[in-house]
């Protein structure tokens, strides 16, 4: 595998429940070293795909590689290599923080005992403290702290931030993320499934909106940005009835119009400007409105 080849390619997946199918004919293709989101409402096949590159769940159909490895046929070659935080953690009660990370540290081939400490001592966890008496919170960061630590080349998160504190969340993504990059940098890769897109815009780098088990959307991070657009157009008067087309959803309220694009705003400019308007302003959407404007992509 060379630097170039992706981390995770993922074509054709498919993993039914029953008749219900949760991930259905999903293409996925993660380059190496970047922080890559993975977005969808619940119940979109997110932790599915997750549990299949895993194999914690098999596949029905498709392909699956993570380091060009099938899971599947070699299970301990890919988790040696990545860590893996659930949106649920659990640990052995009776273990304390410092029994906990030694136990996780002993199926590790290194350990960086230096990033443990510091993050340790960021999160307050005390070594001593049961993990029966953790919150869920400190349960996830502890989980965390033993993630970065093993130094993996890929870290996967499934929910990481649902169980912290809102007030400590994004200087927490920021901690984690940093620390984990900073290991070695452009040579580890993030792949994140959360809801909670706009505490980790300015990080997440390339992202997939996932629908209905299948790919709706994939960009790079700052591609979609120059894409998705919301115009502000303000007329003397009541604003047309008329839409312009290209719009993915219009907004009237009095004299003025907000049109979201999703192709960039060039010809709906054009259109805009031929009702002669009074003003007209521009600005990108960010990660967590171009996620909702995407339902539109599905109807249209």
């Amino acid at each position: 595998m060379t630097a170039a080849d992706p981390v995770i390619e993922v074509r054709g997946l498919v993993r039914k429940f029953g008749r219900a199918e949760a991930v259905n004919g999903l293409d996925l293709t993660v380059p190496a070293g970047r922080c890559y989101g993975f977005f969808g409402r619940n119940g979109a096949g997110k932790t599915t795909t997750i549990k299949c590159l895993l194999n914690l769940l098999r596949r029905h159909a498709g392909t699956v590689r993570v380091f060009g490895i099938d899971p599947a046929k070699d299970e301990v070659a890919v988790k040696r290599r990545l860590a893996y935080v659930p949106e649920i953690v659990a640990f052995y009660p009776w273990m304390s923080v410092r029994e906990t990370l030694d136990y996780l540290a002993s199926f590790r081939r290194q350990w960086n005992d230096k990033v443990e400490k510091e993050l340790l001592d960021r999160f307050q966890l005390a070594p001593r403290q049961k993990a029966m008496s953790l919150s869920k919170g400190q349960r996830t960061q502890l989980a965390l702290v033993g993630a970065i630590a093993a130094e993996p080349e890929l870290l996967v998160l499934d929910e990481p931030t649902s169980g912290l504190d809102p007030i400590v969340r994004r200087e927490f993504i920021e901690t984690i993320i940093g620390a984990f990059q900073e290991i070695a940098e452009g040579a580890r890769t993030v792949f994140v499934s959360t809801h909670l897109i706009a505490e980790f815009e300015g990080l997440i780098e390339e992202f997939v909106i996932i629908d209905q088990g299948r790919e709706l959307l994939a960009l790079d991070a700052d591609t979609a940005r120059d894409r998705f657009r919301k115009l502000r157009v303000r007329f003397t008067g009541a604003p047309p009835a008329e839409d312009p087309k290209g719009a993915l959803h219009v907004l009237r309220r009095e004299r003025e119009m907000e049109i979201l694009v999703g192709n960039g705003p060039d010809a709906v400019m054009a259109q805009v400007q031929g009702w002669s308007p009074e003003a007209i302003e521009q600005e990108p959407l960010s990660l967590e409105e171009i996620f909702v404007v995407s339902r539109h992509l599905r109807e249209s």
